[in-house]
């Protein structure tokens, strides 16, 4: 039985150690960047987009996926075993078990790694749909000819299970960086939206995640009187100051989620500080 129950102080270490996060950004906003805010020696970058050529200087470790087969893989190694999956799932024990034995040296390697930046979703995304169109079930099982809305069933039942057994990533913060793309509707009103393909993964990742963060350009206003804090206002085409939101409701309109509740309205652009502020010991 795998039933057990965990103490006060056993679930405050967990946590400590342990965070979700989805950062979400326009493109080009310099979301890779924020590697080098994090520990190299104890962070792995899974590059799914070709897209490092910013941060060369960075000492850390990565690995290029091309594949979601390969995204799938890794994410089994980065998670472990999931005991409720059959044994011709992903993510099984057997699934698990195979990898470690072709793998070893690759898997010992990701076990030192206690953070996980996962660049990009958005791309993860495409690469489970290239997938999805080959398999059986984005075809018409009438006609035999491709099914979109079987392709895109699959590619959100897919990618959702990869991004849940991260989740459940013993001892591991996970960050999950995507792009953020503006929409404008016929009434001229401008949203901010997650980039990716199959709209169900983008609705659904703010649940499965502990904090969800936008990166964009603001400008600084002076304070009301002459004992007021200036302010930031969001200025995203003339801003010349990267700032991350971190709570949801806020007045610029953008994706955002504090479940830590430690987090002010705006941040500055470093992950290693926002991941102590957050994951710090609370009084009393």
């Amino acid at each position: 039985m795998s039933l057990r129950i965990i103490s006060a102080d056993d679930r405050l270490r967990e946590a400590q150690g342990k965070t979700t996060m989805a950062l979400f950004g326009p493109s080009g906003a310099g979301k890779t960047t924020l590697l080098k805010t994090l520990p190299p020696a104890e962070t792995l970058c899974i590059d799914l987009e070709a897209g490092l050529k910013s941060v060369q200087d960075w000492p850390g470790d990565s690995i290029p996926i091309r594949r979601f087969a390969d995204a799938v893989d890794i994410a089994c190694l980065i998670g472990g075993a999931n005991p409720a999956a059959q044994p011709e799932e992903h993510f099984s024990e057997a699934h698990h078990a195979h990898l470690r034995a072709h793998h070893s040296e690759l898997a010992e390697k990701i076990d030192t790694k206690r953070i996980i930046f996962v660049d990009s979703i958005t791309d993860l995304t495409r690469q489970a749909m290239a997938w999805a169109k080959t398999r059986p079930e984005a075809l018409s099982e009438r006609t035999g000819k491709p099914d979109t809305r079987g392709a895109y069933g699959l590619l959100a039942r897919e990618v959702i299970g990869l991004l849940k057994h991260l989740q459940h990533a013993p001892g591991r913060t996970v960050i999950f960086v995507g792009i953020l793309e503006k929409v404008v509707d016929d009434m001229n009103r401008v949203t901010w939206q997650p980039q990716m393909d199959g709209g169900k993964v983008a609705r659904e990742l703010p649940g499965i995640v502990d904090q969800v963060l936008t990166m964009s350009l603001f400008s600084q206003d002076p304070g009301a009187g002459p004992d007021a804090l200036p302010t930031w206002r969001h200025d995203p085409d003339k801003g010349n100051a990267r700032r991350l939101v971190c709570q949801s409701g806020n007045p610029f309109g953008l994706p955002a989620k504090d479940r830590s509740g430690r987090l002010d309205l705006t941040e500055p652009p470093d992950l290693g500080a926002l991941l102590t502020k957050i994951n710090q010991p609370r009084k009393g």
